[in-house]
C-alpha cells in the first residue's frame, strides 16, 4: 500500500555536519510522489517506512559535529530529509538562514523550485545580457524563478502563461506574457536564443521551431 499515513515516528537522530530542524512549513513536489510510486528506485531506492519531503523551513533544533555556522533557535530553510515531519534532518551545506522578509510557507516552497530554475537558466542554457528567452510556464513553481533569473542577466524575457497570470509574470520581469490558451507560443515567439520549458507534453517537440540554429532548449 502506497498510501500516505500520519503516525508518530522517532526524531532524526543528529549526525556529524548535519542540523536537526523543528519544521513549521514543508514544500510539495512531483518528485515525492513518484518516489513513493518507485521512479527512481534504481538508484536512489527507499527503505519503508519512509517519510518523503525534499525542501523545509523552520527552527533550528540541534546542530551535529563540526556545525559552527548555525545554532539552536535560528530560522532557516533548504533542502531537508523527510520534511512531511515535525522534525527533520538536513546537511549543512543545504540549509540556508531565512530572510526575516519571507514567511515559513513561502521560504519552504522555494528550494526546489529556485535551485531548478538556476540550473535551466544558468547552468544549462547559460543566458546572457540581449539575449532572448522563451520561459513556457512562467508563472509556476520552476517558470517564475526562472523568470526572474533571465531578467536578472538582462535577456528579453517572453513568459507563457493562463491569461490570469500575465500581469504576475511580467511583475517577475518578464518582457512579453503570452497566454498559452489563447495563442500557440510559436504565433508570437520567433528566432529566441533559449527556452526553457517547465510544462513537458508536446511544448519541448514544438518548441523547437522557435529557436534559432544553436539555440538551446532546456527541458
Amino acid at each position: 500500500d502506497l498510501a500516505l499515513m500520519f503516525e508518530d515516528a522517532p526524531r532524526p537522530e543528529l549526525q556529524a555536519g548535519h542540523v536537526l530542524v523543528r519544521l513549521a512549513a514543508a514544500g510539495v513536489n512531483p518528485s515525492d510522489s513518484m518516489s513513493r510510486e518507485g521512479a527512481f528506485k534504481q538508484y536512489m531506492p527507499l527503505a519503508f517506512p519512509w517519510t518523503p519531503g525534499l525542501e523545509g523551513a523552520g527552527v533550528v533544533e540541534g546542530v551535529g559535529e563540526g556545525v559552527t555556522s548555525f545554532k539552536a533557535g535560528q530560522e532557516v530553510y533548504g533542502f531537508v530529509i523527510g520534511g512531511y515531519a515535525q522534525y527533520a534532518l538536513a546537511e549543512v551545506s543545504n540549509l540556508q538562514p531565512k530572510p526575516p522578509a519571507l514567511t515559513m510557507e513561502e521560504a519552504a516552497a522555494s528550494p526546489m523550485g529556485a535551485a531548478m530554475a538556476w540550473a535551466a537558466v544558468i547552468d544549462t542554457a547559460q543566458i546572457e545580457e540581449g539575449q532572448a528567452v522563451l520561459i513556457h510556464g512562467a508563472a509556476g513553481g520552476i517558470g517564475a524563478f526562472a523568470t526572474q533569473l533571465a531578467h536578472w542577466k538582462k535577456a528579453f524575457v517572453i513568459g507563457t502563461a493562463s491569461a490570469d497570470n500575465l500581469a504576475f509574470v511580467r511583475s517577475l520581469g518578464a518582457d512579453m506574457a503570452s497566454d498559452y490558451y489563447d495563442t500557440p507560443f510559436e504565433a508570437v515567439v520567433h528566432n529566441v536564443d533559449a527556452v526553457i520549458d517547465t510544462v513537458g507534453g508536446d511544448i519541448p517537440a514544438r518548441s523547437w521551431a522557435v529557436l534559432r540554429p544553436g539555440g538551446i532548449l532546456a527541458a
